[in-house]
């Protein structure tokens, strides 16, 4: 499916905020026990990392989520 324009720009807004609001998340787990001794740096790029890939999974699952619905709704007002 082609994505053009106005939506395509309200998802990326979407997938950056979820990975924000993921990261903000992230942050108040007490991982210092899960890892040792790593650098601090390779900590910051696994959480950067684990958050964007959880950040656009959920965004993706609520733009699903709205298509379904909207699908549905048109199915019943022209069905």
């Amino acid at each position: 499916m082609q994505i053009y324009g106005v939506e395509a720009i309200i998802r990326v807004i979407s997938h950056f905020v979820f990975i924000n609001l993921t990261f903000w998340s992230i942050q108040s787990l007490n991982y210092e026990k899960w890892f040792k001794k790593a650098p601090i740096g390779q900590i910051r790029a696994f959480l950067l990392i684990l958050s964007i890939v959880l950040g656009y999974t959920v965004s993706y699952a609520m733009w699903d989520i709205f298509s379904l619905f909207s699908n549905f709704v048109f199915s019943m007002k022209n069905g």
